[in-house]
């Protein structure tokens, strides 16, 4: 008894009927070029709305962030981060100055209604000491106690041996934090 075999769509039922491939195609496009070609597509397409909507790449510029961000290394940024939550004390964020092209790569560490002072390069807030285990030089910065308002938070680069006055740092609103550095 010869009975035909089934074939429910997986290709030609004897192997020696499949149309030779090319070695040029079966590199580039593997034995299945159309299942490939679909792969390519999907991935583009998730990088392309990853890339448009969710993530950007920065540029680090300067050593304010150091030894946390170099000179010249490219951070990604998630513009997304803080849509459903609020952003939290030592998180790098990127901010965009008001008025200046470019981003800012500093820490948040003081969060709203919170009452923050400096004193020797000392961090405090609301009159306690906060471990910054990410510092590792300090100058003896010098801040007086400032009570940020309901939609503010101090950013500062974790670089603190740098003169204060060479440093930007400062009180921001959250409208300007852009996103939270990710990678």
């Amino acid at each position: 008894m010869n009975e035909p075999l089934l074939n429910f769509g997986k290709g030609p039922a004897d192997p020696a009927a499949e149309k030779p491939v090319g070695l040029a195609q079966r590199l580039v496009f593997g034995r299945r070029p159309r299942s490939t070609l679909i792969r390519i597509l999907v991935f583009v397409t998730l990088v392309f709305v990853l890339f448009k909507w969710v993530f950007f790449s920065v540029r680090v510029t300067g050593i304010s962030m150091e030894p946390t961000l170099r000179d010249g290394d490219i951070k990604l940024v998630n513009r997304r981060a803080y849509r459903s939550a609020l952003p939290r004390r030592g998180d790098i964020v990127s901010v965009g100055e008001l008025g200046k092209p470019g981003m800012l790569m500093k820490r948040i560490i003081a969060l709203p209604g919170e009452t923050y002072s400096m004193r020797n390069g000392l961090l405090n807030i609301d009159g306690q000491p906060v471990q910054e285990p990410y510092v590792v030089n300090r100058a003896p910065w010098q801040l007086i106690p400032v009570t940020l308002g309901p939609d503010e938070f101090l950013v500062i680069g974790d670089n603190r041996g740098m003169d204060q006055q060479l440093h930007t740092f400062g009180r921001t609103e959250r409208k300007y934090i852009v996103g939270k550095v990710v990678f």
